[in-house]
């Protein structure tokens, strides 16, 4: 089921989100979160009138979450947003992401949303075959801008118009 967040899911997401940081290179952050700053983030997200939802698995617990935040901060980019999912670690390949970013995008159509970006850290496949299911195109890859266990990082970008 996929359902709108709500603040009572801050610990689960964080959880998910953890993993990634602790465990491998596709967030570039290094510490990990508490519930407590995940709140925050989802309350920035909600704040800029921006959609968050996640999915639960048949036993009611969150496995996945998506959303999307303003690309940048000056007024002509209102119509842009990067989007954003995770799932947890036992739930990828069986099309989650595909579920949360269709209702994503959806929500961003309603609200006007125009451009939608994506950025990924390389070398990604599942990531990029998800963002390329919505129609999104490589604009950008960045080379070695990134330093995670001692490894530079590649990025790339993808894009598309709603």
């Amino acid at each position: 089921m996929i359902r709108v967040v709500r603040a009572e899911d801050a610990k689960a997401i964080c959880d998910i989100y953890n993993y990634y940081i602790s465990d491998t290179v596709i967030t570039f952050e290094e510490q990990t979160i508490t519930p407590a700053d995940m709140l925050t983030r989802i309350e920035a997200v909600q704040g800029s009138d921006l959609p968050w939802f996640v999915i639960e698995d048949k036993t009611c617990q969150v496995v996945g979450y998506a959303y999307a935040a303003r690309w940048r901060e000056r007024f002509s980019y209102r119509f842009s947003v990067e989007v954003t999912a995770y799932l947890s670690k036992d739930h990828g390949g069986k099309g989650l992401g595909t579920e949360l970013y269709q209702s994503l995008f959806n929500a961003l159509r309603n609200k006007g949303i125009h451009t939608v970006i994506g950025g990924i850290t390389l070398p990604n496949d599942a990531s990029v075959a998800l963002h390329e299911k919505f129609s999104m195109e490589k604009v950008a890859h960045f080379t070695e801008v990134g330093l995670k266990f001692d490894r530079w990082l590649d990025v790339g970008y993808w894009q598309a118009t709603l």
